[in-house]
């Protein structure tokens, strides 16, 4: 059954090109360790919520904006061997304090579909 990890962060803006590029390159990476896609969404129609909301989630600062982004594998067992292999690449090693991300304010996870329509 198909497996996807989840993401929300927060970027500088004036360093969303810079994170753009990143993103490219490791998604790449990831599709040769068996990922079938990987998308990045820039926030365009988040409201900053009362009590919750995607900008709230990730403590996003008026320079930054919210990334919502997903990789999608074939499997769980997929994602494991994937993820390890990323770990171990020398391509994916990037600075988390100065890079053009929040990695502290970062949310991520392991999801299993129950609804997935692409195939209608």
């Amino acid at each position: 059954m198909a497996y996807v990890d989840g993401f929300v962060l927060a970027v500088k803006k004036d360093r969303l090109d810079e994170y753009r590029q990143i993103a490219s390159d490791a998604a790449d990476v990831w599709k040769e360790y068996g990922a079938l896609r990987t998308v990045e969404a820039v926030a365009e129609d988040v409201p900053y919520g009362e009590v919750t909301s995607f900008p709230r989630a990730v403590q996003c600062q008026e320079d930054e904006v919210v990334i919502f982004s997903w990789i999608e594998y074939p499997d769980k067992e997929t994602r494991d061997a994937c993820n390890a292999k990323i770990m171990q690449d020398p391509r994916m090693k990037m600075d988390m304090v100065n890079g053009p991300m929040n990695a502290k304010t970062m949310i991520y996870g392991g999801f299993t579909p129950i609804v997935d329509n692409a195939g209608d």
